[in-house]
């Protein structure tokens, strides 16, 4: 039988990333066999910099596996030379840097490319590579209020309320990837690689989906709406006697189905609940008359009877419920990895699968310069010009 290959071990990355944006673009690839070398600052006084927090912390590792680690001096004229040396081999350098600093270190585009025209160059800016905050360093929570989320989350009257992850980090992670991935794709065609770019801003007003074209295409300013789903009636949170439920019955049959599984069927020939208009206009008493039903019962009560008449529903779940919960065992969202130190390291797998060309956690999350001699004897440098690297402190 042949060997499954993965689908991108053909491509290298020179990962020039950190804090969770850049990273979590890198993984993406790194997931999908793609040759990683995560490229850090050399020791200095000992000490190796931490800007992503403890090296053997659970975030670092779940962040950073299946790829190898070169400690390289980038600010020294010796330690770039390295660089472009790797370059010429390369498929794709990722970084997300403040804009200037790449220009600064002499590594952006235009001096990759000129070593590599093949190269793709993926970059994560907080706000865009240029423009009059071009020149700011980004972090997610100024994105998320910058970008409109923080309006739209959380209770109205209660003030704006950030997201619980780092969105606008995952997320322009993701659409870089993704942009990485089409221009790889449109290189077999052309021969040449691009830059290709995406901020924490561009990518929060992405994520904004329906709720920007309300004011783009409606001119409507979309408020806060706490637990309750914007335009779909009923469809929020609700407590039950044991913990929280959402439930989505918004409207037609579901709504018909609801109201009997729930005991209150009186509700289909109300006038107030009669079409989605009027539940919309009445939402505040709808909501309170379903809230005092559902305090009468538990949790899984409401969900499993809602779900076998055919009504989505599911529980509010603490993360130790989650990955309690039987479909995410059978999901196997826990990918197992054995680091050197650390023993066996219990990760979050890539929520993709293929058919035929299968995602792994091959390996953890490396040691700072792990594999620094291995990554240059492949750059073709002899066993004496990696010596004097180290003697001289560039690796």
């Amino acid at each position: 039988m042949n060997e499954v290959r993965s689908p991108l071990d053909d491509v290298r990355v020179l990962d020039l990333t950190a804090a969770r944006s850049g990273p979590t673009c890198v993984r993406q690839l790194a997931d999908w066999g793609a040759d990683v070398v995560r490229i850090e600052p050399p020791p200095r006084d000992g000490h190796t910099p931490r800007a992503e927090g403890s090296r053997h912390g659970s975030d670092f590792q779940n962040l950073h596996r299946n790829k190898r680690s070169l400690t390289l001096d980038l600010k020294d004229q010796r330690g770039r030379a390295v660089f472009f040396r790797l370059v010429e081999t390369a498929d794709v350098v990722v970084e997300n840097m403040r804009p200037p600093v790449k220009f600064e270190l002499g590594v952006d585009y235009e001096r990759v490319r000129a070593v590599n025209p093949r190269i793709v160059y993926g970059s994560i800016s907080g706000f865009g590579q240029d423009g009059p905050y071009g020149g700011r360093g980004g972090v997610d929570q100024i994105a998320q209020g910058l970008g409109g989320l923080m309006s739209i989350t959380g209770h109205p009257g209660q003030g704006p309320l950030r997201v619980g992850v780092p969105i606008s980090d995952l997320a322009s992670g993701l659409y870089l990837a993704v942009g990485i991935l089409a221009a790889l794709h449109e290189r077999e065609r052309s021969g040449e690689g691009q830059w290709v770019r995406t901020s924490l801003l561009e990518a929060m007003i992405a994520m904004l989906d329906f709720q920007a074209t309300r004011w783009t295409i409606d001119n409507e300013v979309p408020p806060q709406e706490g637990n309750d789903h914007p335009t779909m009636i009923p469809m929020g949170c609700f407590a039950t006697s044991d913990g929280y439920v959402n439930i989505a019955a918004f409207g037609g049959r579901l709504w018909n189905r609801f109201c009997e599984v729930v005991g209150l069927p009186e509700l289909v020939s109300d006038e107030r609940f009669l079409t989605g208009r009027a539940r919309s206009d009445n939402r505040a008493e709808l909501n309170m008359l379903i809230q005092d039903r559902l305090c009468t019962a538990t949790a899984h009560h409401w969900v499993t009877a809602l779900n076998e008449a055919g009504v989505p529903a599911g529980p509010v779940n603490s993360i130790n419920a989650v990955f309690a919960d039987p479909q995410v065992a059978h999901l196997a969202m826990v990918a197992p990895v054995q680091h050197a130190t650390l023993g066996e390291q219990r990760l979050v797998r890539n929520p993709v699968s293929m058919s035929r060309t299968p995602h792994a956690v091959r390996s953890p999350s490396p040691e700072p310069g792990e594999h620094t001699d291995e990554v240059l004897a492949e750059a073709g440098l002899s066993a004496d010009e990696i010596a004097d690297l180290h003697r001289g402190g560039i690796v």
